[in-house]
């Protein structure tokens, strides 16, 4: 199954526009690690129980499903809110009393569900963490939804800079981001299809060069977003296949 990009969103600290965004996916440049959206589409009393991820990832939500019909959502973080995890965690093995709200609001489909109440939207909303392979899983997800029939599915991939103590196990995410696409079903002459495959990746040598140093999630999008015809992400014994078809 294929699927189309109709509308694309992004925000990280410095980036706003899909302009920017464009420009610095093709020439990576350091950002500032600091900066919060101003998330103005959401009510401001939901809004001041959303911390600086979850207002991120909202604020590429918005942007990107904008004026479009309601349409299940598919939120995908590998990490997710592991700042408030860890901030519960200390409270707990200090003794001290957790706040339920903080609880509530730690979990992976948390985002989701505040973004289906702000918006009054009962279409089905999902959240998938799957390790190196986050984004790819939460797209096959979508593409099996338009699959079924739906006439249009939005990914939203966001994810931050792992927290102390346990930084180690990450270092990819250099700074806060997020990004979405509203995606429909793939039509002719622009359709773009991902396959998955054990064994080695193909001929490396017909991929178009990238900037050094993006993580694996932004290297999707700039695939999605440049018109470039291929782009593989090996995760150990197998490797994910992007191809745009013309």
């Amino acid at each position: 199954m294929g699927f189309s990009v109709q509308r694309w969103a992004a925000w990280a600290p410095g980036l706003a526009h899909p302009a920017d965004w464009e420009a610095w996916l093709a020439k990576p440049h350091p950002l500032p690690a600091e900066g919060t959206p101003a998330l103005t589409e959401m009510p401001s009393m939901m809004r001041r129980r959303v911390d600086r991820l979850g207002r991120i990832a909202l604020q590429a939500a918005y942007g990107a499903h904008a004026d479009a019909p309601d349409a299940p959502v598919i939120f995908a973080s590998r990490y997710g809110d592991l700042g408030r995890s860890v901030e519960l965690l200390t409270q707990l093995a200090r003794s001290e009393p957790l706040s339920p709200t903080s609880f509530s609001l730690s979990v992976h489909n948390a985002i989701g569900a505040l973004y289906s109440i702000a918006r009054g939207d009962t279409a089905s909303y999902g959240a998938i963490a799957a390790g190196e392979e986050t984004v790819e899983a939460a797209f096959m997800e979508a593409c099996g939804l338009l699959a079924d029939g739906v006439p249009r599915v939005m990914v939203v991939v966001y994810d931050e800079p792992v927290p102390s103590p346990w930084e180690h196990f990450s270092q990819d995410v250099a700074f806060p981001h997020a990004w979405a696409c509203l995606l429909t079903a793939g039509t002719e002459g622009n359709t773009v299809r991902l396959g998955c495959a054990a064994g080695p990746a193909s001929d490396t040598a017909a991929l178009e060069p990238e900037p050094a140093g993006l993580p694996a999630d932004l290297r999707i999008l700039r695939f999605l977003v440049s018109g470039a015809s291929r782009w593989e992400h090996a995760v150990g014994a197998r490797h994910w296949r992007w191809e745009r078809h013309a």
